[in-house]
């Protein structure tokens, strides 16, 4: 078991702490030591004003587009705290043609286009690669992705950075959005899975002995003590507190103890 260190990402509308990370642009040593080349990236995102309006290419479009080493980018996120009336821009209104897109860019009426949803704390939101989106301001989340910092920012509010608007057009999908919701006990889709679990006193599970992968365990409230136990005997424990996350290897017995609320992250074999 190892609890992993957050590598701080000052931004101009927040901060992000890269939690779990091997990727080269934010790279946890220990963890890399512990897994080699982790296929996903899990972030904490604080944004006190809102981020660009932006897409990320799929696994085809990434090699395509940036080089054959490069992943795509599907994402979720988890609310871990929102002020009230807090939103995020979650796809495109209508099913708009690249052309149509291209124009609203240049006539600067990109904003009209957008759809708009507020949300709340506990709230799930999956973010395929191809989809539109942005964080506002006043939000904190839990971000779980595929290993890749790939973002095409189509809009910024009028801010003076590098926009990516051909690209973004390029890649973007538009596919049909999942309703935004509280987060069940499970969800999964090809490349993660996540698995929610409150913590009322004590809890235990037993990583596979046949996962491929380390498995993450993300306190997403509370406090208390961790334990774990490998199959060889080796015994460890530590003091968790909110937003801790630990990286539990294959085999390994895990015991939670304390009050809170638990997110185990997976990897999806095939990813």
């Amino acid at each position: 078991m190892l609890k992993l260190t957050p590598i701080r990402s000052e931004k101009v509308w927040g901060y992000e702490d890269w939690i779990a990370s091997t990727h080269k642009d934010g790279c946890q040593d220990e963890f890399k030591k512990l897994t080699n080349d982790y296929p996903l990236l899990v972030k904490v995102i604080q944004a006190n004003d809102t981020l660009s309006v932006q897409v990320h290419p799929d696994d085809k479009d990434a090699k395509r587009l940036e080089g054959q080493s490069e992943r795509g980018k599907t994402e979720c996120w988890y609310v871990l705290n929102a002020e009230k009336g807090a939103s995020l821009v979650y796809g495109l209104k209508e099913n708009y043609s690249k052309k149509e897109i291209l124009e609203a860019v240049k006539e600067k009426r990109l904003e009209a286009l957008l759809n708009r949803e507020e949300v709340k704390k506990g709230d799930f939101i999956f973010i395929p690669s191809g989809t539109v989106h942005a964080i506002a301001g006043g939000l904190r989340l839990l971000e779980v992705q595929q290993s890749s910092n790939i973002t095409y920012r189509l809009y910024d509010w009028g801010r003076p950075r590098e926009v990516h608007i051909e690209k973004a057009v390029e890649v973007i999908k538009n596919e049909k959005r999942k309703q935004i919701a509280p987060l069940a006990e499970e969800f999964e889709c090809e490349y993660f899975k996540l698995k929610k679990e409150p913590l009322k006193g004590g809890y235990s599970f037993l990583v596979s002995p046949a996962s491929k992968s380390v498995e993450l365990v993300f306190i997403s409230d509370g406090d208390g003590k961790i334990r774990s136990s490998t199959k060889e005997g080796l015994k460890t424990e530590e003091a968790f507190k909110k937003e801790d996350i630990f990286a539990v290897l294959p085999g390994e017995k895990i015991t939670l103890e304390g009050k809170g609320e638990v997110i185990r992250i997976m990897v999806k074999e095939n990813c």
